[in-house]
């Protein structure tokens, strides 16, 4: 997500739209773009694929934007419209995915401190990630990848923050079964916790 986004300029810019002005929402797609790109990459790994959810998320938040209460962020809200989109459209047209017993371990280093190929590690974690099945691969995703705190993830899977918890946990035993050793990218050292962090 956008760190210095500020959400004094996001609600400002809703009221601009639900005022009339439709033109403000264009704000809204350059603030949140990217962000919303990577997050439906994230579930498919298809960058066509990635784009297209994207657009069809703003598109749907333009047309509820008048359902957004303002008790949470607008990203917050926007965010888990994206997320429910990618988790339908991928449960009616499945990425590619293969299955954990498919994916090929990370490359171990002669020096057990350095990675030599931490590129390739990297994929494989991610690609395990992918394998998981949908409800820990969803929390794991926008823990993880995302930087989704267990409270933002509860929302954006609309489930208690202990079943967040509770699948991160099952979610890092599956991927701790396919790797034995597993080291985490620089990226995502998040995924080398004993425990999901506790709600901020």
């Amino acid at each position: 997500m956008n760190a210095t986004a500020n959400p004094d300029e996001d609600r400002a810019l809703v009221a601009r739209v639900l005022a009339g002005e439709t033109a403000a929402f264009e704000g809204l797609v350059r603030r949140w773009q990217t962000p919303l790109v990577n997050l439906a990459w994230r579930f498919c790994r298809d960058r066509g694929r990635a784009e297209e959810l994207a657009q069809e998320a703003f598109l749907r938040a333009f047309r509820n934007l008048a359902q957004w209460r303002g008790e949470a962020a607008f990203s917050t809200w926007l965010f888990a419209l994206a997320a429910n989109l990618c988790r339908t459209e991928l449960h009616r047209i499945p990425a590619t995915m293969l299955s954990l017993d498919e994916i090929a371990e990370p490359a171990e280093s002669p020096d057990p401190g350095v990675a030599l190929d931490s590129g390739r590690q990297e994929e494989s974690i991610r690609r395990a990630v992918l394998a998981l099945p949908p409800k820990y691969r969803d929390a794991v995703i926008l823990y993880y990848f995302h930087d989704q705190d267990v409270p933002s993830a509860a929302r954006t899977l609309g489930v208690p923050e202990g079943t967040v918890k509770a699948r991160l946990f099952r979610g890092r035993d599956l991927l701790r079964s396919k790797f034995s050793r597993p080291r985490a990218p620089a990226n995502d050292a998040k995924l080398s916790t004993a425990h999901p962090r506790e709600a901020r």
